[in-house]
């Protein structure tokens, strides 16, 4: 009996222990740290539930694995109905490493809500606009890259298994976590014919030999073994699907664009999600956070397609201002970087008339350690002749593991250490571990993601800001008045761009006289000169649209007396009424 008493008193005290080491999670959150998927969700399910009047918490669907994928919505109500403002759309991790995309999220949603009514500027942005959030699009990939043994560039996938080296087994031979210390590095062997040797400045590197050079060692790739006995070592790791080719617009089978799928939404996140936004009409701007670059890309995702220059000053308003927000980053169309099919930013800017941006986030370049940090690591022609050699540049690497012992705790390098491999025999392993290279040390997260974030508030900013003046009301003629109408926005989003406006993918904003008979009606040209483009049917309704910081000004020729009203509705830009009396 006492040996039981002692035993679960062991238990006890042990899972206090552990309890305690987890990092509780509160309001405001903290972002010197990584959230787990299971912390993302505890910290939407706290933002909601400690602000209950400005959130809705939503499950847009579920993924592979069975997990929930989470939708934030901030909005004030008292201030009008989520469907009838702007929306800004925000989401990140749509590949399942890059998890500090996530935490800008986060951080943007964090933000807004402990920060109303304390701040005027995120006061008026959140007053006039509605926020949707989905932190994690790929749970399953962000659950599995904390669990599981990785590198920091594996675990990007969505879970839907495939069987790469034809064996008509699925996902069986991927890399293994040899020595058990949760992470996949590298593994290397001692070849005097080999392409490097150790680095004389550093013994942990190493750096490619020279033509006529004796080499030292070989690389064999990440750590794993032969699983299915077929000679070969990772080559059927976890199936290689990728979520930001999955999407509607533009996609194309495997053999043009590699991780698309077997066709257009099929991944069940992707397809959840495409709904969930199609249900929000009135998305007008988002943000698509991923994990590496330091970039602000915008459409067009393919050479080949052309994107209005009125639409491309648009984009270069918010991207030119991201720049200076966002020190190093280049903004750029994303067919800069390289043609995509299938990937978000096409699908919301062709199909859901959204102005997209997506954000590459951090620089490895920023883990400096030299004095003058403005002042390249080692002269561009050094630099340009190294590109494209394996083992990168040497003084970036030395720099880089400098960063390591100085700053970095010694936690993002793991030193090589002998391993006896079942078919390698003596080799080592080591290299750069799961939490580094393309995620910055969480000391230096939160000024990522307040910087990020910011550029998202900056858009937010910009959505149209619409006022309705009726400004010349006069008698014409017996029993026939004119009425003259301007629509003026204040901010840098037009209500519809001119890629929506020329392929005709929804209705145009409407200015809609009723009470009483229109005769005529049409846009004033010249205001001056009293010149007006008269449309030949249905003079009641105008279709139109407001340019950024600009106005548009019209005519009704009204037959009767009394009371008329003025009326604009616009999907993404709200709607306004006004009477007038004659």
């Amino acid at each position: 009996m006492r040996k039981l008493f002692i035993l679960f008193a062991f238990c006890c005290l042990t899972f206090t222990v552990v309890a305690e080491n987890k990092a509780k999670i509160e309001v405001p959150l903290r972002f010197d740290r990584y959230y787990t998927y299971d912390d993302v969700v505890e910290a939407l399910k706290l933002l909601h539930t400690t602000f209950p009047e400005l959130t809705k918490l939503d499950v847009v669907g579920k993924s592979e694995e069975g997990r929930e994928i989470y939708a934030l919505t901030i909005n004030n109500a008292k201030t009008g109905e989520a469907l009838s403002k702007p929306g800004v759309y925000v989401d990140g991790n749509i590949h399942g490493n890059e998890i500090q995309a996530g935490e800008v999220c986060l951080y943007f949603a964090n933000m807004l809500l402990t920060k109303y009514g304390e701040n005027d500027k995120i006061t008026k942005v959140v007053d006039k606009n509605v926020y949707y959030i989905i932190p994690v699009v790929n749970v399953d990939g962000r659950y599995h890259f904390f669990k599981d043994a990785q590198t920091s560039s594996s675990d990007r996938s969505f879970r839907i298994p495939k069987d790469d080296d034809r064996d008509g087994l699925v996902d069986e031979d991927g890399p293994d976590d040899l020595d058990g210390d949760g992470n996949i590095c590298m593994m290397r062997i001692k070849d005097p014919l080999g392409d490097y040797k150790t680095d004389p400045e550093d013994s942990r590197l190493m750096i490619p030999v020279k033509p006529g050079e004796k080499g030292e060692w070989t690389l064999l790739g990440s750590e794993g073994i032969d699983n299915d006995n077929d000679g070969k070592i990772n080559e059927d790791g976890e199936g290689y699907f990728d979520g930001n080719r999955n999407w509607g617009y533009d996609w194309q089978p495997t053999y043009v664009q590699g991780g698309a799928g077997n066709f257009p939404l099929c991944a069940l996140g992707i397809k959840a999600i495409a709904a969930y936004i199609h249900q929000r009409p009135n998305i007008i701007v988002n943000f698509a956070f991923h994990n590496s670059g330091g970039m602000w890309l915008r459409a067009p995702s393919i050479k080949s397609e052309l994107v209005d220059p009125k639409d491309v000053a648009v984009y270069d308003l918010i991207g030119k201002n991201a720049l200076k927000m966002t020190p190093g980053y280049v903004y750029q169309p994303s067919y800069d970087l390289y043609d995509t099919h299938g990937d978000t930013d096409s699908h919301m800017f062709n199909l859901e008339g959204s102005y997209t941006f997506v954000g590459e986030l951090f620089m490895r370049s920023q883990e400096t350690y030299r004095e003058n940090v403005n002042k390249p690591v080692v002269p561009p022609a050094e630099t340009e002749s190294s590109q494209g050699r394996r083992g990168g540049n040497p003084e970036e690497s030395r720099e880089q593991i400098k960063f390591n012992d100085y700053l970095g705790l010694n936690e993002l390098y793991k030193e090589w250490k002998p391993f006896k491999h079942p078919t390698y025999g003596d080799i080592e392993i080591g290299g750069w571990v799961k939490m580094s290279s393309r995620l910055p040390h969480p000391f230096m997260l939160p000024e990522l993601v307040h910087r990020n974030a910011m550029v998202v508030l900056y858009a937010a900013e910009q959505t149209p800001e619409i006022s309705m003046e009726i400004f010349d009301v006069k008698e014409i003629g017996k029993n026939l008045h004119q009425v003259r109408v301007r629509l003026k926005n204040a901010k840098g989003l037009p209500t519809m761009s001119f890629k929506s406006i020329s392929t005709r993918l929804y209705t145009q904003d409407m200015l809609k006289v009723t009470g009483a008979k229109v005769v005529a009606s049409g846009k004033i040209t010249d205001l001056r000169n009293n010149k007006i483009s008269y449309q030949e049917h249905k003079p009641e309704t105008i279709y139109t649209s407001v340019p950024s910081y600009g106005f548009a000004e019209y005519q009704f020729l009204v037959e009767g007396k009394g009371e008329i009203k003025v009326n604009y509705s616009s999907r993404k830009a709200g709607n306004l009424a006004k009477t007038v009396k004659f």
